[in-house]
């Protein structure tokens, strides 16, 4: 009896004791959020612009527009199924315009900006399979768009 008593007891005392991190665990805050620099999500971390356009570049970069964009984009600032483009190269940064071109589902799962363009058109963008080069000469295309506006 002696014996499943201590035996009991010691079952207690294993049960009810703390772990060895002394309960820091509940009190320990969550990784604090990645800092939005602007630039969205993805391999884009830098981009060194033209001054002035490069005149191939925009031309490309329009064929590619009106090839994979035209149909739910418009150069003005009109929202179609996605945004209208009249001043995208004013109100974003360079790489985040790229990133959102080329990595179209991550900016819509983890940036803020762009959930909040999904949230106003209702309708993901799909993944056009934009090459980086390609994605550059679509921003020099949007920075022409925005100068000749002015």
């Amino acid at each position: 009896m002696r014996n499943l008593f201590g035996y009991m007891f010691c079952m207690l005392l294993f049960a009810c004791g703390g772990s060895s991190d002394s309960g820091q665990s509940a009190t320990q805050s969550a990784p604090a959020a990645p800092k939005d620099d602007g630039k969205g999500i993805g391999e884009i971390t830098e981009v060194a612009l033209n001054d002035p356009l490069d005149q191939e570049m925009v031309a490309r970069g329009q064929e590619i527009y009106d090839l994979k964009c035209s149909a739910c984009h418009k150069l003005t600032g009109q929202r179609v199924v996605g945004p209208g483009f009249l001043g995208v190269t004013e109100r974003r940064k360079p790489e985040w315009i790229m990133n959102m071109i080329t990595n179209t589902d991550a900016m819509l799962e983890k940036d803020p900006q762009a959930q909040a363009l999904l949230e106003e058109c209702l309708t993901r963008m799909p993944n056009q399979n934009v090459a980086l080069n390609e994605a550059r000469d679509i921003l020099e295309f949007f920075l022409s768009n925005d100068q000749s506006k002015k």
